[in-house]
């Protein structure tokens, strides 16, 4: 007998779907893996890691990297990355990039898997694609390369600290 004969269809989400929902990491994280779902494997890897790139450059100074992001951020495409990249706005530039080099490691380790199946044509679930057109949904902003950087870039609380408060109890890390 063959192995495909006891193995059904790889689920290429299975492992974001369960992030997308576990209590025992960063909100942030749990969002990240909630708007991948359904995502091209390597559109999603190349898109989170674009995006990391752009806030890193910023963080270490080079105007490279305020003209990539708002050309990422005004791009008239799908809201991908600009959902991403919602997810983590805010949150302090070491928390940011460490949600953002979480979820690409993800996202490459995902990208790796799918290859192996496509090129073995291992059977696979159809992603169902999040968006329902190639188009932004809503009016796009105009941004100006010399955007002024706000508190989150200079006062960072670091990636330990978790902003979601739900009342007493511990605060939820990693």
């Amino acid at each position: 007998m063959k192995r495909s004969e006891f193995i059904g269809e790889f689920d290429l989400d299975a492992v974001l779907t369960e992030l997308s929902v576990d209590l025992d990491i960063r909100v942030t994280r749990r969002m990240l893996a909630g708007a991948c779902i359904g995502s091209n494997p390597e559109d999603a890897y190349l898109s989170a890691r674009e995006l990391r790139e752009s806030l890193e450059w910023i963080h270490e100074g080079e105007n490279e990297g305020k003209v990539k992001l708002t050309t990422i951020l005004s791009t008239a495409c799908d809201d991908f990355q600009r959902c991403l990249y919602y997810c983590v706005a805010g949150k302090g530039v070491v928390t940011m990039l460490d949600d953002l080099v979480w979820l690409e490691k993800l996202l490459e380790a995902r990208g790796r898997i799918a290859g192996h199946i496509y090129r073995n044509k291992l059977p696979v679930k159809p992603l169902v694609n999040p968006y329902v057109a190639a188009e932004p949904d809503g009016p796009l902003g105009r941004f100006d390369p010399s955007f002024a950087i706000g508190a989150s870039w200079s006062h960072d609380p670091g990636p330990d600290y978790d902003s979601d408060d739900r009342g007493p109890g511990p605060k939820l890390k990693g």
